[in-house]
C-alpha cells in the first residue's frame, strides 16, 4: 500500500512542477510509515520536510500544493496535513481489500520479494567443534542462523547453509587422548586422569563401545596410532550425533566443510605461501605472522608457530578466503558472543585476499539463561556434563524451543523457561501463535459443515468486492493493515539480519486476531457477512503459516 501511494504522492509531484507551481521535479528520497497515534490517518509522509531545501519553498507550502492535486477516490479518503509539514493519508476500507486478494493469489509466496536480487549468500552456523554433544547455547545459534538463511531466501537472495566441521588439530588429538585414557583406565590401569581432556560420561561410553567393536588387539597397537584411531572414531560419531540433532532440530545444511580437507588439498599451505609473497606474512622469532595490524586489527597474528604447528587463524584465513573463491557476494558466520574479539581479524584476512569485509557479517549470538517455573537450572560443564540441545528438544518439542530461541533478539541474553515452553496457555509464544492457525482452521471447518464453503482450501472468487464490502469493522481493517506489512517486515529482518522481527510479528498479528474474534463472530446469520470474514481469517492463517515456516516452526491444523 505504501508504493501505491509512494506513486500517487510522486506523480502530484510532477504534476505541481509542470504547472510551474513547484521550482524543481528533482524530488529526493521520501519516508511512507504509519503514523504513531490514531486519528493521524493510514500513511504518512516527510515529502514536504526534505523537499523545502531543493524546492526553496516552505514545508507547508509544498504540502499544501502537492495535496491540491491529489483526489479522493475509492483508495483515498481523505488527505491533511499534520505538524510541520507531514502528509497524512487517511484511507477507505475497499482499500485494503486488495491486500487479502493478493494473500489468497501469491499464498505460500506472500510476503517474498526480490529484495536479495538473487545475491549468492552463505551462512555458515553452528560449526561446533565435534567433541562433544550440542548444548543449549549451540541451539539458539541454530536457529538463529537456520532462520536467517530462510528469511534471506524469502526476501530473493541465493542462499546456502554451511556447517565448518573443526575436526583438525589440537581439540580433535585432545579427543582421541581422552578417549585412549579412559579405554586403558577400563582395562584396570590407573590412570591420572588430565584436567584439560574431556571429562564426560559420554566418552567413557565411547571407550567401552571402541574396545567392543576393535577387540583387545586394539591396546596392543602404539599409543600415538591408538590416540589417532580414538580420535577419528569419536569425532565421527560425535558428528554423526550433531547431525540428527540439527535434523530434530529441524536444521539441515546444504554443505559440510571439513576443516582438515584445508590442509588435505594444500589450501593452508598455499595461502601462507602466497601471502608470504606480498609480505603479508613475514617471520619473526621463527614464528610466521599475519600483519592483520595493518588492515586495522589491534594487533598481528601468528598463523604458524615456531614449531611449525598452524594456528586456527591459518586455517581461518584460507578457509574465508575460500568461501568467496566459490562465488558468493556475501558470507555472513554466525559465532557465539565470546568471539567478538575474533571479528577484526578475519576482516583483516579478506581485505587482505582482495575482498572488502563489507560483504562479511557476523552474527554474534548471547548466551542463554535456561529457567524451569523462573527459577535457574544448573548448566555447570565442571564435570562434562550440560544441559545438550537434545533434551531441550526432548523435552519441550522442535517448534516451542525454535520459537523461544527467536523470541529476542539475538544481541540479547535469553531467558529459557523450560516450564513455560511446555505451557498450553496465551502465556507461552508458540501456542499463542499456534492456537490462531488451529483455531482458523477449526472455523472453517464448521463454515464447511454449515455449507458455507465447499472445502477448507478455499479459492478466490470473481466477485470479491461484494464479499469483502461486509469487511468494515476497526479490528478487521487493522487486521488487514498487518497483514499488508508482512512483506516489510520480511524484508527488514532481512536486511539487518534479525529473525525476531519475524517473532515479533507474529505474535502482533496474533494479538490482533485473538483481539478482532473476542469481539466479533465469524459465522453469522448474514452469509455475505460471514463469507468476507472467512476469507479475512483464512488470510490471517495463510500469513500465520508463512511466518512461522520462515522459523522453522510448523502451523498446526488442530491443538
Amino acid at each position: 500500500m505504501k508504493d501505491v501511494i509512494k506513486k500517487i504522492v510522486l506523480a502530484a509531484g510532477v504534476k505541481a512542477f509542470e504547472k510551474g507551481l513547484l521550482p524543481s521535479d528533482d524530488f529526493p528520497t521520501i519516508e511512507f510509515e504509519e503514523p504513531k497515534h490514531e486519528g493521524q490517518g493510514d500513511i504518512s509522509t516527510n515529502f514536504a520536510m526534505v523537499s523545502a531545501s531543493i524546492q526553496k519553498m516552505a514545508p507547508q507550502k509544498i504540502a499544501k500544493i502537492l495535496i491540491s492535486f491529489i483526489e479522493t477516490s475509492n483508495l483515498i479518503e481523505k488527505v491533511e496535513i499534520a505538524g510541520p509539514g507531514f502528509i497524512n493519508f487517511f484511507l477507505c476500507n475497499q482499500a485494503w481489500h486488495s491486500i487479502i486478494k493478493d494473500i489468497f493469489d501469491q499464498d505460500t509466496k506472500y510476503g517474498s520479494s526480490e529484495f536479495g536480487k538473487n545475491k549468492k549468500v552463505q551462512v555458515e552456523f553452528v560449526s561446533a567443534n565435534p567433541t562433544g554433544p550440542l548444548h543449549v547455547g549451540h541451539g539458539r545459534g541454530a536457529a538463529v542462523g537456520d532462520a536467517t538463511a530462510h528469511i534471506l531466501s524469502f526476501a530473493g537472495f541465493n542462499v546456502e547453509k554451511e556447517y565448518y566441521i573443526n575436526d583438525s588439530g589440537r581439540q580433535i588429538n585432545t579427543l582421541g587422548k581422552s578417549v585412549w585414557l579412559r579405554l586403558l583406565e577400563q582395562q584396570g590401569q590407573k590412570i591420572d586422569f588430565p584436567s584439560d581432556c574431556y571429562q564426560g560420561e559420554y566418552i567413557k561410553e565411547f571407550a567401552r563401545d571402541i574396545l567392543s567393536e576393535k577387540g583387545n588387539d586394539f591396546l596392543e597397537i602404539k599409543e600415538e596410532n591408538a590416540v589417532s584411531e580414538c580420535a577419528k572414531w569419536a569425532a565421527n560419531r560425535i558428528l554423526n550425533g550433531i547431525k540428527q540433532d540439527l535434523k530434530d532440530f529441524g536444521v539441515e545444511f546444504d554443505r559440510w566443510f571439513s576443516e582438515q580437507s584445508l590442509y588435505d588439498s594444500s589450501l593452508v599451505k598455499n595461502t601462507i605461501e602466497e601471502f608470504k609473497s606480498q609480505d603479508i606474512i613475514y617471520e619473526k622469532d621463527g614464528a610466521l605472522w599475519f600483519n592483520t595490524e595493518k588492515y586495522g586489527d589491534e594487533k598481528d597474528r601468528v598463523v604458524v608457530r615456531s614449531n611449525g604447528v598452524t594456528t586456527y587463524f591459518a586455517s581461518d584465513i584460507a578457509y574465508h578466503k575460500d568461501k568467496f573463491a566459490r562465488g558468493f557476494d556475501r558470507i555472513i558466520d554466525v559465532w557465539g558472543a565470546d568471539h567478538h574479539g575474533y571479528i577484526q581479524r578475519i576482516n583483516a584476512c579478506i581485505d587482505a585476499c582482495g575482498q572488502s569485509s563489507n560483504n562479511f557479517d557476523v552474527i554474534l549470538v548471547q548466551l542463554v539463561n535456561l529457567l524451569r517455573g523462573g527459577k535457574p537450572v544448573a548448566m555447570s560443564t565442571r564435570a562434562g556434563e550440560f544441559v545438550t540441545l537434545k533434551d531441550i528438544v526432548d523435552e519441550v518439542g522442535k517448534d516451542a524451543a525454535r520459537f523461544m530461541f527467536l523470541s529476542r533478539s539475538y544481541d540479547s541474553k535469553l531467558d529459557f523457561d523450560l516450564e513455560l515452553a511446555k505451557e498450553k496457555s496465551n502465556n507461552n509464544p508458540v501456542f499463542y501463535v499456534q492456537y490462531v492457525h488451529a483455531r482458523i482452521s477449526s472455523i472453517l471447518q464448521k463454515a464447511e459443515d454449515q455449507g458455507l464453503i465447499k472445502n477448507q482450501d478455499i479459492k478466490w472468487q470473481a466477485d470479491f468486492e461484494m464479499i469483502l464490502s461486509n469487511l468494515k469493522e476497526k479490528e478487521e481493517i487493522n487486521l488487514i493493515k498487518i497483514l499488508s506489512l508482512f512483506q516489510e517486515n520480511v524484508e527488514k529482518s532481512a536486511q539487518t539480519l534479525h529473525p525476531h522481527i519475524i517473532f515479533t510479528y507474529l505474535m502482533t498479528l496474533s494479538h490482533a486476531f485473538h483481539s478482532y474474534y473476542n469481539k466479533h463472530k465469524v459465522i453469522t446469520e448474514n452469509k455475505e457477512m460471514s463469507l468476507g470474514r472467512v476469507y479475512l481469517i483464512t488470510a490471517v492463517k495463510k500469513v500465520i503459516r508463512n511466518g512461522l515456516v520462515l522459523l522453522g516452526v510448523s502451523a498446526p491444523e488442530r491443538m
